[in-house]
């Protein structure tokens, strides 16, 4: 009598090999990521995970705890995550705002991080320009254009030129007191021109730049001069007339 022998089952495979980094999912790309990370590393990844989702979920203050954590780590460059530091800087991250400590981040990271320094000059501008800052917001551009990377980047030009534009707009009148006989402040215009100009030579196809060149050639026709948008900088005294710049700080390649 011939007997069948039971196949034996397969051994059980065990939870506590080696995982592979492709076992970890993550939700955000983290900055300088490695290929093999270690088992600090992964946890980095996972408060940085834990970071961004509290930004999405406007919990700034888990947010600023995980980032306080991080920027401790020395494997991680806080400097350059300076657009999360913005963020983090907010009262409420739902709405676009600007307050002092953000500008001074700013303008501070301006400094210490070279390799963005366009594109933090650029986030500067707006935030000067949301806190109402106009004036301060073209200064800081004079300052910076006539250098070398600023005069070759024709959206700061567009910048400088539409603030040129603003600024240089007559006072809206107030009530039923009319102000007859103001103009535009022909010096600002010209200033506004030469930047729209440069802007243009540098980026062809800059639809912005074309636009207000146009406009500033209407104005410049018409004895009739009218302000483009409503205005109330608490910073602006349109009503003086052209204000000179202030003086020049000393500029620091850092």
């Amino acid at each position: 009598m011939s007997t069948t022998s039971n196949p034996q089952p397969e051994p059980p495979t065990y939870v506590f090999e080696l995982a592979d980094f492709d076992d970890h999912h993550f939700l955000f790309a983290f900055p300088n990521e490695k290929k093999r990370p270690s088992a600090r590393q992964i946890q980095m990844r996972r408060l940085y995970d834990i970071l961004n989702l509290s930004l999405h979920r406007d919990d700034l203050a888990r947010a600023k705890r995980a980032w306080s954590i991080l920027a401790r780590c020395k494997e991680t460059n806080w400097k350059t995550m300076w657009t999360l530091g913005i963020t983090l800087l907010a009262n409420d991250v739902r709405v676009m705002e600007s307050n002092l400590r953000k500008i001074d981040y700013l303008r501070t990271m301006l400094l210490q991080l070279p390799e963005e320094r366009e594109r933090i000059l650029a986030e500067l501008v707006q935030h000067y320009i949301l806190a109402g800052r106009h004036r301060d917001a073209l200064d800081e551009l004079e300052f910076y254009l006539p250098s070398f990377p600023y005069h070759d980047n024709p959206v700061l030009h567009v910048y400088a030129g539409l603030l040129c534009v603003f600024i240089a707009q007559p006072p809206e009148p107030i009530g039923d007191n009319d102000i007859e006989g103001v103009m535009h402040d022909s010096n600002l215009l010209s200033r506004a021109q030469i930047f729209l100009e440069r802007a243009k030579a540098l980026d062809a196809d800059n639809i912005v730049a074309s636009e207000f060149l146009h406009k500033l050639h209407s104005i410049s026709q018409g004895p009739s001069l009218h302000s483009f948008a409503n205005h109330d900088s608490e910073d602006e005294t349109h009503s003086t007339g052209y204000q000179p710049p202030h003086p020049k700080r000393m500029r620091s390649d850092a």
